[in-house]
């Protein structure tokens, strides 16, 4: 069991909280939804949380995200809104751009973006104008609903063309991306991805770009923390824009942002926040922004993203050495993509999805390569281990939470097994207590 020395920044023994002074509130106002946040409490103290996209933020982030903050419009930007009383909301929106330019090396930081794929809308509006070319990988592959899905506005605004992964690595295939780029002359060009393990080269993707005359947009949602602290090479100086999510391995509250080096650039985007794909900002968010980038600039967040990759490495190993196929061979970040019928040729990432939450193991179905199964079925599974990094779980335990999977999967839901595997992990569980 760890000490509380030994827990990552963000941890706490479960003792009495803020959270509990929340609930008791909320008791007494409104039972039913205080029975419904205990619940969803008790669900997360109690279950390893493996979706490579969540995390588990501090108190004081999450605090600071139901702070009084949430009482007041503030259309507009710092020292130009179009409401009065807006001092402390242009003090706190100030110091979150200020740590996210600090964080990430950049000059311009947008922090109103109320999620990723909204940053995303206002960085296209921002780079192209509708019918223009994007070049992106497409979601089938690893790449972001909101990078040109069809039924999406990046796929109903604009005319989107595909580069694919190496059907034979499951890599990038740079070569490849060139010659695709150089065939349909995109605006923009598109990298970062929700599913793909291993480090992308923007070195070669601006070179890439510059050669056909366009844009690049680095979308690092999932891999924002790593990128901050070096553990994954920064999209900055390579990228023209790049867009990020907060929540993920940056460990902040659910938002997204936009950074750029180019004043021109940055102006635009501010104008497609706000006005042009935004009303009033969310200000109790961009206050749990602020505290969120401080966390991020300490020096033990360094030591947990390098965790965050130790274990996913760690556990990546666990697997293929239980006969596991890991897409792309492995990880360099931190998640997987489990191919799953190298184990068992009739096994679905929905049965192993719904067989492991019985479990107590929370994931997330997810398309491999070319998968002949449809996407509410699909062959694989995607895991992700900055969660149980903040838990303060390293190498060790991914043997066990290794091992966890591989029983309830290999059973095929036996109700026992999952009952005992149940069990295991809620004691598991009480020497890794959440942030209160």
């Amino acid at each position: 069991m760890q000490t509380a020395k030994e827990r990552p920044s963000g941890a706490a023994s479960p003792s009495h909280s803020m959270s509990d002074d929340l609930l008791a509130l909320l008791g007494g106002v409104d039972p039913q939804v205080s029975q419904i946040l205990a619940g969803e409490r008790e669900r997360q103290e109690s279950t390893l949380e493996l979706i490579a996209s969540e995390n588990h933020v501090s108190a004081a982030v999450m605090h600071a995200a139901g702070s009084w903050m949430t009482n007041k419009y503030a259309e507009g930007y710092p020292g130009k809104r179009y409401y009065g009383g807006c001092e402390f909301h242009d003090q706190a929106e100030e110091l979150a751009r200020n740590r996210a330019k600090q964080l990430f090396g950049c000059a311009y930081a947008n922090v109103q973006p109320h999620c990723g794929a909204n940053a995303n809308i206002a960085a296209f509006m921002a780079l192209m104008n509708p019918g223009d070319t994007v070049l992106s990988l497409p979601i089938k592959s690893g790449g972001h609903l909101s990078h040109g899905l069809k039924v999406n506005f990046s796929g109903t605004f604009y005319k989107v063309a595909d580069y694919s992964l190496d059907p034979s690595t499951e890599l990038l295939d740079y070569d490849e991306i060139e010659r695709i780029a150089r065939e349909c002359q995109p605006k923009l060009i598109i990298c970062g991805y929700s599913a793909y393990s291993r480090t992308i080269d923007f070195a070669r993707f601006r070179a890439i770009a510059d050669t056909v005359g366009a844009l690049l947009m680095a979308d690092i949602a999932h891999i924002a923390g790593l990128c901050a602290t070096g553990v994954h090479p920064s999209p900055f100086p390579f990228a023209h824009v790049v867009t990020t999510t907060t929540h993920k391995t940056l460990r902040g509250p659910r938002g997204g942002m936009v950074m750029t080096n180019d004043e021109e650039l940055a102006t635009k985007v501010d104008r497609k926040v706000f006005p042009g794909s935004q009303g009033g900002p969310l200000m109790h968010i961009i206050a749990a922004k602020a505290v969120a980038f401080g966390e991020a600039l300490r020096p033990e967040f360094t030591s947990y993203c390098q965790q965050v990759v130790k274990n996913a490495k760690a556990l990546a190993a666990e697997l293929q050495s239980r006969g596991y196929r890991l897409c792309a061979g492995g990880t360099d970040n931190h998640l997987m993509l489990v191919d799953l019928r190298a184990r068992n040729a009739d096994l679905t990432g929905a049965d192993a999805e719904k067989w492991l939450e019985r479990s107590g193991i929370i994931c997330n179905k997810n398309g491999i390569p070319n998968d002949p199964r449809p996407p509410m079925v699909t062959s694989g599974l995607r895991l992700g281990t900055p969660a149980l990094t903040t838990r303060g779980l390293r190498e060790p335990q991914m043997t066990r939470v290794a091992t966890w999977l591989d029983e309830v999967m290999g059973s095929k839901g036996d109700a026992s097994t999952s009952a005992r595997v149940r069990g295991e992990i809620k004691e598991f569980c009480r020497d890794f207590p959440l942030p209160h």
